[in-house]
């Protein structure tokens, strides 16, 4: 994530040299936007506020979403830094409603910024839409705002999250987390959710994903030094290492094991078996 720190140091340098240098002593307004880098996705006009929704990506899609929050006050012309935020998104199908993994939003280092993610499971398309529902309180009271909002594939077509069926007989989905791939032992991670009904998807924990990467269109080889993805309590992720030999396409096949050891969904990569039914997708 780009710093936030950073602009507010560059924005507090350039007060203090106009302070030192203006006989004015009238408060200083610092107009700089935090997340001026970043994409602004949506802009909800609601109950006298606008609800403004930023991304490092210039789209929603499917897989790990991370977003940013700010809320501007159309009466004082400022953003709420005090504000509590809840979000549930809602996928609008022909046959029934969901919503998808998600996190709490709470408070990055500058006040008037709010931060979670959302794991998006399917696309929207001509009939079928997601929606974000708001539900934010400040100053004790408390306020409703809906936007219709369309989520895309990635635009490189690569498979970054899984929906399915376990050998448990419950729901799960699985989330590669964002990586810039190198030639390389690289950190690697992701996140896995259990459905518990069509609107709470609880983080599962304690689990293992084994990683076997292959490159399908190199005779199918593998790589070394690859370590499996250990549950880390305190991030909420499944990490661990994941080795690229070379550029071009691999296939992240996929084992998802329960905290007894059984497996749940994914086969192992043979002679007879070139891949998996669980895997994500790189290529750089």
């Amino acid at each position: 994530m780009k710093t936030i720190k950073l602009l507010f140091a560059i924005a507090f340098l350039a007060m203090v040299f106009t302070s030192c240098t203006d006989e004015n002593d009238d408060p200083i307004t610092i107009t700089e936007n935090p997340l001026e880098e970043f994409n602004l996705l949506t802009s909800i006009d609601a109950n006298n506020h606008i609800i403004e929704v930023y991304s490092e990506q210039n789209q929603y899609t499917i897989g790990y979403n991370e977003l940013f929050y700010r809320i501007k006050d159309q009466g004082t012309a400022s953003y709420v830094s005090n504000a509590e935020i809840k979000l549930t998104p809602v996928m609008h199908m022909v046959s029934m409603m969901h919503s998808c993994p998600k996190s709490a939003i709470v408070k990055t280092e500058d006040a008037s910024v709010y931060k979670g993610y959302s794991i998006f499971q399917m696309p929207g398309n001509a009939d079928e839409y997601w929606e974000f529902n708001f539900e934010y309180t400040i100053n004790g009271q408390t306020y409703e705002a809906s936007e219709r909002v369309a989520v895309d594939a990635p635009t490189d077509g690569k498979k970054r999250v899984s929906s399915f069926m376990g050998a448990d007989d419950k729901r799960y989905i699985i989330a590669m987390m964002p990586i810039e791939p190198e030639v390389k032992v690289n950190d690697f991670s992701a996140m896995v959710f259990t459905m518990k009904n069509m609107m709470q998807f609880p983080l599962v924990e304690n689990y293992t994903i084994l990683i076997d990467p292959r490159m399908p269109g190199m005779g199918n080889h593998s790589s070394p030094n690859n370590e499996h993805l250990n549950f880390d309590a305190a991030t909420g992720m499944y990490t661990g290492k994941l080795s690229l030999t070379m550029t071009g396409y691999w296939k992240i096949n996929l084992k998802l094991m329960s905290a007894a050891d059984e497996v749940l969904k994914g086969e192992d990569v043979t002679d007879e078996n070139e891949g998996s039914s669980l895997y994500f997708e790189l290529e750089f």
